[in-house]
């Protein structure tokens, strides 16, 4: 191989640095103690990887003093400047979403956009310019080289994007740095990357849940199946912090003290109630969660010290570290509903009770809201609301359609705080998943004003929980994934909730055997005063590993008696494009194998619009026909099969018969040998 050259690429590098009077950055550790502290903390959390600092950092205002980390790595061969995927971006995952120590290592940009990973990950940078520089002698001995310059933020996932073709750092210098941050912000993802990379995100997730389930269930020992779904719930409120009001909990402020108010204990309550403090929560929610978590965190054996720290330090740590990178950089994803999906087994539910508590996949989630015609104007509630999945997936439509339709930065930054405040309502009976229903809100910019923990049968009056108390909450949508041990298999909630609607759609999916006769006491009263539109049979394996009952989604128009000769849409949808498997090691049980993505759109325009939007689907899976509202039992119809034979069909048997009489013909006769013998 080519010698390397690293060290004059390092010198023509900071040359230009000094050139615009920059290099004195790289030496005031005021400005990069933070940075530092960050880059040792992921080094040791990856084992090493990339070595534990960057070539060169920088820390460089704006006009409006914002300041953004610069990360520069130097590689001193040719070929060594990037690495990129099959989708052109950059390569630091294996398809095992572990990090690539190869490309890493050896790639300047690489290397460069994993120490700005680490910014994002442990400190409270958003937005962070990384720059990979490699170098050759050309035959005459004159260095030659090439500059990749990346902007790595909260907004790309961390996933970096290219800003520009340069020459030289000179886009750094104070009279240029504005216009090149204005080009770098300006930048976007388009929907289908966006999609393609929170995919990506959601694969990591899974494999960093896993672990972190293995490492605290085999090495903390005395922490209750409660205790750990609250540890969790704690940490991550402790850690998001508030720009400018709430500091994010750093590891290093747990001291691990013995005396009370000096707990690593105390520490996380008291960073955790100053965050609800000014998340503007009614107290006597605030009362509750702070009341729920102190039960775990002020507790003697989890503050105890043993080798100079306390358990509750090290658990903290591992959260942090697993964990941290995920909901700093602000996935919209039902992030605690997939904790929950992994450390379930944790809350020591009975198989029944298990099968009640078995969270939507978020894909699902969106379907039903998508299916319940969810839109910005909407108000939606939920009355199983486990860890709000179907609420994070409106709320996500609801802000996208906002986005798409509000032009106005001023009236879609306040209908943005409306959606999230008033729009969205849930209820959850069980405290253990209540908490975890408050924790997802909260990581997606909080909406959990009016998370209810209340029995929604007994106890719910169908007013606000908070703000509006004595006004009624106006529903317009309704989704519901319901326990199925409630009467009825929860078709009761379903009762409920359209009986305090004036208007709207509602998307429930529900264990099949609720629309066969299970609960046809409760269907007809439902459809006395409401009509229902459509019945969809869902794959069998949707939760696969938790459950294995077959499932349907049946959707209401509210508020207008279902007709006898009201046509109903009947679709299998046992294909919908997914192939699943519950492989415990596997980087991806949930494969597209069959045009998912367009299965999905098509179903929601098939409910919407009929027949006429039949594309992918046959007319076998899709068929129409009148239900009778007096039975109750007839809500999982399939298309008839025609029995009667065809011409066509009559015409295909002749000709097999005669295609097996000349075969047999053939066979018998003795063919002649090569010499006519």
């Amino acid at each position: 191989m080519t010698q390397s050259i690293e060290p004059n690429i390092a010198d023509l590098a900071n040359g230009w640095l000094k050139s615009h009077k920059l290099e004195y950055k790289l030496e005031q550790e005021s400005l990069n103690t933070e940075i530092d502290k960050a880059l040792n903390d992921y080094h040791s959390k990856n084992g090493g990887v990339g070595g534990n600092r960057p070539d060169a950092k920088l820390l460089l205002p704006d006009k409006n003093l914002n300041y953004y980390p610069v990360l520069i790595e130097y590689k001193g061969y040719k070929d060594k400047l990037i690495k990129l995927d099959k989708d052109g971006r950059i390569e630091n995952k294996t398809s095992d979403t572990k990090p690539n120590l190869k490309n890493i290592n050896s790639f300047a940009v690489n290397g460069a956009v994993h120490y700005a990973n680490a910014l994002l990950h442990h400190t409270s940078y958003t937005d962070i310019v990384a720059i990979g520089m490699t170098g050759y002698k050309d035959e005459s001995g004159e260095i030659k080289h090439q500059i990749g310059v990346y902007f790595v933020s909260k907004s790309n996932l961390g996933a970096g994007q290219k800003v520009g073709e340069f020459s030289d750092f000179s886009f750094l210098a104070q009279k240029n740095f504005d216009k090149f941050i204005e080009k770098a912000k300006s930048l976007s993802l388009s929907p289908e990357e966006l999609e393609k990379l929170k995919e990506q995100k959601e694969k990591e997730i899974d494999t960093s849940l896993v672990k972190l389930n293995n490492d605290i269930y085999q090495n903390e020992k005395g922490l209750g199946e409660n205790d750990r779904v609250y540890l969790v719930a704690a940490s991550i409120i402790a850690t998001i912090g508030i720009p400018n009001i709430v500091p994010v909990l750093e590891k290093s402020d747990l001291k691990s003290q013995n005396f009370v108010g000096g707990r690593d204990g105390d520490i996380i309550i008291n960073r955790i109630q100053a965050f609800l403090d000014h998340k503007d929560l009614p107290k006597e929610k605030k009362d509750l969660i702070l009341r729920t978590l102190s039960n775990t965190l002020l507790t003697e054996n989890i503050n105890k010290i043993e080798n100079g720290e306390s358990q509750l330090k090290r658990v903290f740590a591992k959260i942090v570290d697993d964990l941290g990178i995920y909901y700093k950089i602000g996935l919209t994803t039902d992030f605690t509903g997939k904790l929950f999906n992994e450390m379930y087994s944790w809350l020591g539910f009975t198989q029944d009770k298990l099968n009640d508590v078995v969270l939507t996949p978020s894909y699902i989630a969106t379907l039903l809201v998508k299916l319940a015609r969810v839109n910005k104007d909407s108000f939606v509630w939920d009355f199983a609301t486990g860890s709000a999945g179907l609420l994070v997936a409106a709320m996500n439509e609801m802000l996208i359609d906002a986005k798409n339709t509000i032009n106005s930065p001023e009236e879609l930054a306040k209908k943005e705080v409306k959606i999230k405040a008033e729009q969205l309502l849930g209820l959850e009976l069980l405290s253990s998943v209540y908490m975890l229903a408050i924790l997802n809100m909260i990581l997606m910019g909080d909406g959990s004003s009016n998370i209810l923990n209340k029995d929604s049968i007994k106890d719910f009056d169908g007013k606000y929980g908070f703000g509006n108390t004595n006004n009624n909450f106006p529903a317009d949508a309704f989704v519901l994934n319901p326990p199925y041990s409630a009467p009825g298999n929860g078709m009761n909630f379903v009762e409920k909730a359209l009986s305090m609607m004036n208007k709207g759609y509602a998307a429930i999916i529900i264990q099949n055997s609720a629309g066969s006769g299970k609960a046809k006491d409760f269907n007809k009263r439902i459809l006395e005063k409401h009509t229902l539109t459509a019945s969809i049979k869902m794959p069998i394996d949707i939760f696969i590993g938790k459950s294995s009952v077959q499932t349907n989604v049946y959707i209401f128009k509210v508020n207008e008696k279902h007709h006898k000769d009201e046509m109903v849409k009947f679709i299998n949808f046992s294909n919908d494009g997914y192939t699943r498997t519950n492989r415990k090691k596997a980087s991806n049980n949930l494969k597209d194998t069959d045009q998912a993505k367009e299965r999905y759109e098509e179903l929601v325009n098939l409910v919407r619009f009929g027949k006429s939007k039949l594309n992918i689907f046959t007319k076998k899976e899709y068929y129409e026909n009148t239900i009778d509202p007096n039975s109750g039992a007839d809500w999982n119809q399939t298309s008839p099969i025609d029995t009667k034979p065809t011409l066509k069909d009559f015409k295909k048997t002749v000709s097999d018969y005669l295609a097996w009489e000349v075969s047999n013909i053939l066979k018998n006769q003795k063919e002649p040998d090569s010499l006519g013998k």
